[in-house]
């Protein structure tokens, strides 16, 4: 293998290996969005994989897949407990508990599931 051809994998190596610990920071913490649908009682409503008064997790992010505004707009669902139906009855959806950066992980735990 020449020089160049050399140095060319490194370098290329390299950026692979830079962008992939970028994507790694970027990732959502599991048991922190695990935690704060407890703290939250998010369970009574919502689940994973099936439907309770409230849509599944599943359900959620394939409505949003593919859609830019995915992300802020769950955000800004989470974060103003806008009027919801459950049961044909109008209430209020409970604003997420914690900070922004917990919330924004739990709206990427939600859109990955």
């Amino acid at each position: 293998m020449s020089q160049v051809t050399l140095s060319t994998l490194l370098r290329s190596l390299l950026v692979v290996g830079l962008t992939c610990g970028a994507l790694s920071v970027q990732a959502q913490d599991v048991a922190a969005a695990e935690a704060a649908i407890k703290a939250g009682k998010c369970s009574k409503c919502h689940a994973v994989d099936k439907e309770k008064t409230g849509p599944a997790y599943k359900k959620v992010a394939e409505k949003y897949k593919g859609k830019a505004d995915a992300e802020a707009k769950l955000f800004t669902h989470l974060t103003t407990a806008p009027k919801i139906k459950v049961d044909g009855e109008e209430e209020q959806h409970v604003k997420a508990k914690g900070d922004e950066a917990d919330t924004k992980n739990l709206v990427k735990y939600i859109l990955t599931r």
